[in-house]
């Protein structure tokens, strides 16, 4: 695929170190093994390589989901990709699905919700602050999945305008508050994911998912432990991302059922 200007790549430098970077005429990105003449890169295909004026290699790669996620501008703490993509697994979300996410912060959970319901469903992305949601809008421009999200400018006790949506995602300081306004926006069998730092944070969501009919509720950590591979002495890595926040999910049941079968 020729790269053309206009087109996002991530410079790969020696040592690992990956630039997501805009393709323009005579642009130059500073790097800490040169500049870098983003110029060159146009009429090359992704895995051809460019040099600094140091003369320093940097392989062009094409950008892929957790690339974007993990390189937003950011101005608050973001949903990191194994987080988000068991979310997506969980939930189910698809082509065509209609999503709420409340606390949309910097938009690396949006990225992936947008990838996930293009090109004929919609995301309705929800904060409460207005620099927080200007961001998100601005980062999502420039992953081309601005189209698929409504943004709202909206606290969470003040409701949600749609029904009878597919999912609920909650990123919030206390979920528990956003769980009745989720449950009247869900369908019938639609699904809730909600993501929180502590345990205390857990039990009270929880407490009240089952309050508002929620079943099937499980509450999980997801650890991700890269492994050095070296000839003789392979071992994981010293450093590892790890807690991140608990996921919990919930399914949304019919009137009538009671607190004692929603018990797990």
């Amino acid at each position: 695929m020729e790269i053309k200007s206009g087109d996002f790549v991530l410079l790969l430098s020696s040592g690992n170190k990956t630039f997501l970077v805009k393709v323009k005429e005579e642009r130059v990105f500073g790097t800490h093994l040169g500049n870098v003449s983003l110029q060159d890169a146009i009429g090359k295909s992704y895995g051809e390589v460019i040099y600094s004026q140091l003369g320093k290699a940097f392989v062009l790669l094409e950008p892929t989901l957790e690339d974007r996620m993990m390189k937003v501008r950011r101005l608050t703490q973001i949903v990191y990709p194994k987080d988000a993509a068991l979310i997506l697994l969980k939930t189910g979300i698809q082509s065509g699905m209609r999503v709420i996410e409340c606390g949309t912060g910097s938009g690396s959970l949006t990225i992936a919700l947008s990838n996930a319901v293009a090109p004929t469903g919609r995301v309705f992305a929800y904060d409460r602050r207005e620099d927080f949601l200007e961001n998100a809008k601005k980062n999502l421009l420039e992953t081309g999945f601005s189209d698929f999200v409504v943004f709202k400018l909206r606290d969470v006790d003040q409701g949600f305008d749609e029904v009878n949506v597919d999912v609920v995602v909650l990123d919030l300081p206390s979920p528990w508050e956003g769980v009745p306004a989720a449950s009247r926006a869900i369908r019938g069998g639609g699904r809730i994911a909600s993501l929180s730092p502590t345990y205390n944070q857990v039990e009270k969501t929880v407490e009240s998912l089952r309050e508002e009919g929620f079943v099937y509720l499980e509450t999980i950590e997801v650890l991700v432990r890269e492994i050095l591979v070296r000839s003789g002495k392979t071992r994981p890595f010293e450093r590892m991302v790890s807690h991140t926040g608990f996921l919990t999910f919930g399914r949304k049941a019919i009137k009538g059922w009671g607190v004692e079968e929603n018990e797990k």
